[in-house]
């Protein structure tokens, strides 16, 4: 039994999945692996299952019908890392943006530094990122900055997607509460784990343009992000996300 289950939502990852899955086992620390596929058309959950027949002990598939969302992928993927006991819970893309060999220092930052989550930081010292264009390094910075000033939170890459969670951070936020399905998922969880009282430390990594397969990245998605910031802190002031409180 691992200590460390790293979860991974897929949609058409066929060009990535089976390079990503070798990567991360072949890791000296030994994490498992929860692929939480929407019914990727392309095969990429039948890819899963010929590499369960390798990692059988160590790679777990939860297949779901239709494209859900992936703030709803990974919840749950948190509460099937909870339900299977897993101390430490990791977010992380199918298609190298987060580089596998940052995980180790994800789970140091946790396990060893005692921080509650880790966050993979492209906009701390020592982080950046590759391949962007200079438009979009300014939309995503400058949305950063936004939340940044909405919310108060102390962390420098609020949107962020590379992330390790103590389990306790998990077990404590009502997860039925979170309302973003999209990119702002990310940030919806963070500042939950901020409200709740939680220790945040980002660790700098590179995050690198996916190479393969085909971006995610939508209007709606960017919209929800912008809208939906000011209807989390708003809703703030009413209710909090911890586990129990009646939203």
């Amino acid at each position: 039994m691992s200590d460390s289950l790293v979860i991974i939502p897929t949609y058409n990852e066929k060009e990535n999945i089976e390079r990503m899955l070798n990567t991360v086992f072949a890791l000296t620390h030994p994490f498992h692996v929860l692929i939480v596929d929407d019914g990727s058309p392309d095969g990429t959950a039948q890819l899963v299952k010929n590499l369960q027949e390798i990692y059988s002990d160590r790679l777990h598939l939860l297949e779901r019908a239709g494209k859900l969302g992936l703030g709803t992928a990974y919840i749950a993927g948190f509460k099937w890392g909870l339900e299977h006991g897993y101390p430490y819970i990791f977010e992380m893309d199918a298609d190298f943006s987060h580089n596998p060999q940052d995980l180790p220092r994800l789970y140091e930052s946790c396990a060893i530094a005692g921080a509650d989550l880790s966050v993979g930081s492209r906009y701390t010292r020592g982080g950046k990122v590759s391949n962007w264009s200079w438009d979009r390094i300014v939309l995503s910075y400058g949305a950063s900055l936004y939340v940044r000033l909405m919310t108060f939170m102390p962390v420098k890459d609020p949107t962020a997607g590379f992330i390790c969670y103590r389990r306790k951070v998990l077990e404590s936020i009502d997860l039925d509460k979170i309302r973003f399905v999209g990119y702002a998922f990310q940030i919806e969880m963070k500042y939950a784990s901020h409200l709740l009282g939680f220790k945040i430390a980002e660790v700098p990594i590179t995050f690198v343009d996916r190479v393969a397969g085909v971006s995610k990245m939508s209007a709606n998605i960017i919209q929800e992000a912008i809208v939906g910031v000011f209807q989390m802190r708003w809703r703030s002031f009413f209710n909090n996300y911890r586990r129990g409180n009646p939203m």
